[in-house]
């Protein structure tokens, strides 16, 4: 009797122990996954040459606008989307991007973007950036840079986990 009681058991147990083991592999899945999403590049973006040949393509349909005169550059939050949105002004000659609270681009809230993550410059009439070292890195375009990198508007750079986007 003891004997077919403790196999009772045993079929019991066995298929419990199996699904909590199961539910830990899928929890430490959904870890890994919610580390790769936070840490990856912003996603593929269409070369500056498509998108200037795409732009002359409309421009040429189009009427020909009078000249005006030309709007500063901003950088504009497009992720997290909780901060989407959010803008700053790029007038100044030399801003830096992190976590620091002296920093002209603040990224408080990002705990992958370093305290000086970033240097945003200007070179003439250029825009330009330069990574400080930071240990995730500074993305332009979903490119790592090593070296001064210009940018245009419709670039998009990403600091740590935040991405934003330079239009005017």
């Amino acid at each position: 009797m003891l004997l077919a009681s403790s196999t009772n058991l045993t079929a019991i147990l066995r298929p419990i122990q199996w699904l909590v083991v199961t539910l830990i592999f899928l929890f430490f899945l959904r870890v890994i996954r919610a580390v790769w999403v936070e840490v990856r590049p912003a996603g593929p973006r269409q070369t500056r040459s498509e998108r200037r040949r795409a732009a002359r393509a409309a421009t040429a349909a189009a009427p020909p606008r009078p000249q005006r005169r030309r709007k500063a550059l901003h950088l504009e939050v497009v992720e997290p989307v909780n901060l989407s949105g959010a803008r700053f002004d790029l007038q100044d000659e030399e801003l830096t991007v992190g976590r620091s609270p002296g920093c002209g681009v603040p990224t408080t809230t990002d705990v992958y973007s370093s305290n000086l993550h970033a240097r945003l410059f200007h070179r003439g009439d250029q825009l330009w950036v330069e990574d400080l070292g930071s240990t995730n890195g500074t993305y332009v375009n979903s490119e790592r840079i090593h070296r001064p990198t210009r940018l245009a508007r419709g670039d998009l750079l990403q600091v740590g986990g935040t991405v934003f986007e330079v239009a005017r």
